[in-house]
């Protein structure tokens, strides 16, 4: 977004995925957790390395698509670790079902959508920086919060990274708040310049 040659992205792109491939291919214990997240449903995975994932998906399934009723979740009574961090989406989805998790999906998506909109409006008014900063904090967001769902769902290896905005934890939530009051001031500033005032 910023410019950067397209080659030499690419290239910096595929040099860290390669570099990440052989740290796991070179690391036993690092294989296994990949395995294991491959087949967490097989008794030694489900009992250890996959014990996480496969409680996560498990609290997905009682959910169904209305869920079991808030405050109603079995899985974060201590079965399911981490419950009130990384794996909050499966929580939500064991109480408030397919619907809620949904819901979820949807504001992160708008979220994301709104930091672009204000970027390029940011961009249009003659604001490069502040439009390529907002742009940034829509995909710090999003990115975030696609790696924590693609984990809790079981698409992605188990990282440890919280939901912005609703995992428990003092200095996420800060930085999440910062990020956005950043954002705020952009689509303030927007509105301004449109209008002809001055900054």
């Amino acid at each position: 977004m910023g410019g950067i040659n397209g080659i030499w992205f690419g290239g910096i792109a595929a040099t860290l995925v390669g570099m990440f491939t052989m740290v796991i291919l070179l690391s036993p214990w690092r294989r296994e957790r990949i395995f294991a997240y491959l087949n967490p449903w097989e008794e030694e995975n489900a009992l250890g390395k996959a014990y996480q994932l496969s409680h996560s998906l498990i609290a997905f399934g009682r959910g169904e698509w209305f869920g079991v009723g808030l405050g109603g979740s079995v899985e974060k009574l201590h079965y399911l670790p981490e419950a009130h961090t990384d794996f909050l989406l499966a929580v939500i989805g064991e109480e408030l079902g397919f619907v809620g998790v949904m819901v979820v999906v949807a504001l992160f998506y708008w979220i994301v959508k709104r930091s672009f909109e204000i970027g390029r409006h940011a961009i249009a008014v003659d604001q490069t920086f502040a439009g390529l900063t907002a742009k940034g904090i829509g995909i710090w967001i999003g990115v975030q919060a696609f790696i924590n769902m693609g984990v809790n769902l079981g698409l992605l290896p188990t990282k440890g990274l919280t939901l912005p905005l609703m995992s428990y934890g003092g200095s996420g939530v800060l930085i999440n708040c910062v990020g956005l009051a950043i954002l705020l001031r952009i689509d303030f500033e927007n509105r301004v310049l449109m209008r002809g005032g001055r900054v």
